[in-house]
């Protein structure tokens, strides 16, 4: 019977860090992954997701769905509802492995009816409803917080940059001697507008800094399983090994990928340790660790350079 893990983040600057550990602590074993992309929002339906999709293809009776927390999967009553339908049709197990739904077993049926048990429905429709409701709280506070701000001359966003008007007056004070902090206080701006203000005129400005490139952004790409398996083998620089040891694991079938997160730059120097996968000097390549090679490099590539 296969454990099948399923993980989800609301936004792109979001990471599974959090649901890593709680499915690494419950041991798992030999789990095949299934992760939404990035930004996969908890209002789509999860029976409509790509991935859970993938996951009820891929799962045969008898099988655990393991997820770390419920509202990974699911978002309010009916979602819950129609996922363990599912589930029981299909004969799937789910465990979740924290939060107030981690004691209770939800897939728990009637031995003469088959339907779900009444307490069973109750417990997860009352902890739907006081997450839900939480949720709501959480908003509703959040918006009296900032209409009380703004009724006290505050107001929300990015604070302004120096206006253009002013930027000489700025200027001039940084150059008397006024400080940062104390011309951030006088036009109600940020530390950082004022610096961008005066930045040719901060002590450690010089001219090469208006000209340097800027800094290279990590990018994510999924790595195949055999060329993954051929660098942990490699002897790499610090910054190659800690990409790779921090790569997810992503289950493809009998394979895998290792979806690396890494600047570009890092991205280019993994595939250049690889080189030897297309064959060396006496030493016929292997053809699918060629063609797994021939992937990763079609993807580094794409790269902007």
């Amino acid at each position: 019977m296969a454990n099948l893990v399923y993980k989800r983040v609301s936004t792109d600057q979001q990471s599974t860090a959090r649901q890593d550990l709680v499915l690494d602590e419950a041991g798992i074993e030999e789990p095949v992954v299934f992760e939404e992309d990035p930004g996969t929002s908890s209002r789509l339906h999860p029976l409509q997701r790509p991935k859970f999709g993938e996951l009820l293809t891929y799962a045969r009776p008898g099988d655990t769905v393991h997820i770390s927390e419920m509202f990974r999967l699911v978002r309010g009553n009916q979602h819950i509802l129609d996922v363990l339908d599912v589930l029981h049709r299909d004969h799937l197990a789910l465990r979740i492995h924290d939060g107030a739904f981690s004691a209770m077993d939800l897939t728990a049926r009637h031995p003469r009816t088959g339907e779900l048990l009444s307490t069973v429905k109750f417990m997860v429709q009352t902890l739907a409803a006081a997450g839900e409701l939480q949720r709501d709280l959480q908003r509703e506070l959040t918006s009296d917080g900032l209409r009380a701000a703004e009724a006290n001359g505050a107001k929300g966003g990015r604070r302004p940059a120096v206006a253009a008007a002013q930027t000489a007056d700025v200027r001039a004070a940084y150059l008397e001697g006024r400080s940062i902090a104390a011309l951030a206080r006088d036009h109600r701006v940020s530390r950082g507008a004022i610096r961008t203000a005066v930045a040719d005129l901060l002590p450690d400005h010089s001219a090469a800094d208006e000209d340097a490139p800027a800094p290279e952004l990590p990018v994510t790409l999924d790595m195949p399983g055999k060329v993954a398996d051929y660098l942990r083998t490699t002897e790499l620089e610090p910054a190659e090994r800690t990409a790779l040891d921090q790569g997810a694991t992503v289950r493809r079938g009998q394979g895998y990928t290792l979806r690396v997160n890494a600047v570009p730059a890092v991205h280019r120097q993994l595939l250049a340790r690889c080189q030897p996968l297309d064959g060396a000097q006496g030493v016929p390549a292997v053809p699918a660790q060629r063609k797994a090679r021939r992937e990763y490099e079609n993807r580094v590539s794409a790269l902007t350079p």
